[in-house]
């Protein structure tokens, strides 16, 4: 598969999880890869040896999005390190639970700065480097659509907002040529929300596929949109489920 030969993309938080999936799909459809981490330097490098593994190019970059500066930066270097830039992946994304009465400001600051500033700040940064047939693809939940419990108020609230801005930022690029879109996953089995947490089998009751995704069901969504084959599809989302929004 070499739908994305010759392409150069970042992904951001991809040290592991639903982000390490993501990198390697690309990589799988022939992308060379610049990852973000902020602290699992060896886990970013596993992943950096699969990709090379692939024979495509890939550097792993450090980067705290809650740092305004390290996000400007990350993306500098990732057009440094592969020599351009045809997709970002807004992947980083942090979780704080807990009513809305108890939630502290740094949590909610914590929230806001790396679930939405960092993915605005990341985008304005990489647009210019962008050309006809780029991709911006952030990485949601489902859970900004649908809040069918407590405790995730302000969590589902940074979610939301990616919406808005995936569907804005849309009509601004959509002269360009650039494509904006959004995938909200689910339940998804990684080492944030466990298949067999406290939570899972909750989770599990409200999905009518009763079962928790796994990180390589958000992968494909992601690299399909980051494809040619998806040319048409511009400020949508796609949810990755189970049914938990139906």
């Amino acid at each position: 598969m070499s739908e994305l030969a010759g392409k150069r993309a970042l992904v951001t938080g991809a040290s592991r999880g639903i982000g390490a999936a993501i990198a390697l799909a690309l990589a799988e459809k022939g992308a060379d890869v610049a990852l973000t981490y902020e602290r699992s330097a060896e886990r970013a490098a596993e992943v950096v040896r699969s990709i090379e593994a692939m024979g495509r190019r890939a550097i792993a970059i450090q980067a705290d999005s809650a740092d305004p500066a390290a996000v400007k930066r990350s993306v500098e270097e990732a057009v440094e390190g592969l020599g351009g830039l045809d997709i970002l992946v807004n992947n980083a994304g942090i979780a704080r639970q807990g009513p809305l009465a108890e939630i502290s400001l740094a949590d909610l600051d914590a929230l806001l700065n790396v679930n939405v500033r960092a993915i605005v700040l990341a985008s304005q940064a990489a647009i210019p480097h962008l050309k006809a047939g780029g991709r911006i693809i952030s990485i949601g939940s489902c859970l900004g659509e649908r809040v069918p419990f407590g405790g995730v108020t302000v969590y589902s609230m940074t979610k939301s907002a990616l919406l808005s801005f995936t569907r804005g930022l849309a009509r601004e690029l959509g002269p360009a040529d650039i494509t904006v879109n959004l995938v909200q996953p689910g339940a998804t089995d990684t080492e944030m929300n466990p298949a067999d947490g406290e939570q899972a089998d909750g989770m599990r009751s409200l999905t009518p596929l009763g079962r928790y995704g796994t990180p390589a069901d958000v992968a494909a969504a992601v690299a399909f949109l980051a494809s040619p084959a998806a040319r048409q599809i511009t400020g949508t989302t796609v949810t990755v489920d189970g049914g938990f929004n139906a």
